[in-house]
């Protein structure tokens, strides 16, 4: 039987415009318009707009909503001032990934969190479980919010022009809330682009108006084509390929996201123990010689080998070199290693580099 496919409330906008349609998380999604490569390039140099209404949304609130986020984060959000976001994994007790996730503390008593669209029911279940013994309320907003990227160099004159909302002295991985009279908004600067951005969360009528307001003001609508060639090329992990229960965030090179002299948090023992003997294996980056394109699940070799896989690859829209992001064995991951990309019958040389292949242009 065909899985149901949820849809946003900007889906029928996505259709009018031509957009390709595509399962994604249990979503119908739009992958590109005019075209990946148009819609990338549009980001990087001036401005687009991503439908992610697909996210999901949890908010966490009560005297202990502190205590308890400490609890099933890898990051420390100790000392934060209101307004802040972190970003981080949840952990399972071995160390492997729950989900990555950003954590918007509103209060000491209230966090709001912003987790991936294929894993809402896993996540809420996991924290709804784990929240026992603690004074909070879980709550799931996944289908109240709906939510737009604005991503780009001109991302903030857009959202100041276009949409009226004065987000200029937002810092970046900050947020504030906007009261527009019928409802209160939520706007942040991060982004998954490696470009300076926005991200607006409201009701579904307000989100259909704001995308509405963009398109008449001629802003670029992207796909998730382009979201994943652009968080690839600064290096940034899309979980089920850099991140799983069976990778760790320490495996995956991100182990300045995880405070191990915090308080205990659920994985603290794991990967601690992890830290301490030294990953067997982590993500690197490769960059291959030539045109051949490496994608998720090649093998990595070494004189005939395997010795990893690839994660995520492309030909990269911003630098014209064929790259990926690889699982490596130790010792080939170290920078400068000569490895090879098995494409079907052929291999082709690649060297281990950093994983990330073009410089972030985030506001400073």
């Amino acid at each position: 039987m065909e899985e149901k496919l949820a849809k946003t409330c900007l889906h029928d906008r996505h259709v009018k415009q031509g957009a390709q349609m595509s399962p994604f998380g249990g979503f119908d999604m739009p992958i590109q318009y005019k075209g990946i490569t148009e819609e990338h390039n549009a980001v990087r140099q001036k401005v687009g707009v991503f439908d992610v209404s697909h996210m999901g949304e949890v908010r966490i609130s009560g005297p202990d909503a502190y205590k308890y986020v400490s609890h099933i984060f890898v990051n420390d959000v100790t000392g934060a001032p209101d307004g802040q976001i972190f970003y981080g994994m949840m952990c399972y007790e071995n160390g492997g990934t729950v989900d990555d996730l950003l954590v918007y503390k509103v209060t000491d008593y209230e966090y709001f969190l912003v987790i991936n669209a294929s894993n809402i029911d896993k996540d809420v279940a996991w924290i709804e479980k784990n929240s026992e013994g603690f004074d909070v309320r879980v709550e799931n907003l996944s289908d109240y919010y709906a939510e737009v990227a604005v991503q780009g160099p001109h991302a903030e004159d857009t959202v100041e022009k276009v949409l009226g909302l004065k987000v200029k002295d937002i810092a970046f991985y900050n947020f504030k809330v906007f009261d527009i009279g019928v409802e209160e908004i939520i706007v942040s600067r991060t982004g998954y682009t490696g470009e300076d951005g926005f991200e607006i969360y409201g009701s579904h009528g307000y989100i259909q108006s704001v995308w509405d307001r963009l398109m008449e003001a001629g802003v670029q609508p992207c796909g998730l084509g382009c979201r994943d060639t652009l968080r690839f090329e600064v290096g940034l992990p899309l979980y089920g390929d850099e991140l799983s229960p069976e990778i760790t965030p320490l495996e995956a090179s991100l182990s300045m996201f995880v405070k191990l002299d915090k308080p205990n948090f659920i994985g603290k023992e794991a990967l601690a123990k992890q830290k301490e003997e030294g990953v067997k294996r982590r993500i690197v980056g490769l960059e291959l010689e030539g045109n051949a394109i490496p994608r998720h699940g090649y093998p990595v070799e070494v004189d005939g080998k395997q010795v990893g896989e690839v994660t995520t690859g492309y030909r990269s829209i911003s630098t014209g070199k064929s790259v990926a992001m690889a699982m490596i064995e130790k010792p080939y991951d170290k920078l400068g290693t000569q490895v090879e990309v098995r494409i079907r019958k052929k291999t082709f040389p690649a060297t281990v580099v950093k994983k990330r292949f073009y410089d972030k242009n985030y506001k400073k």
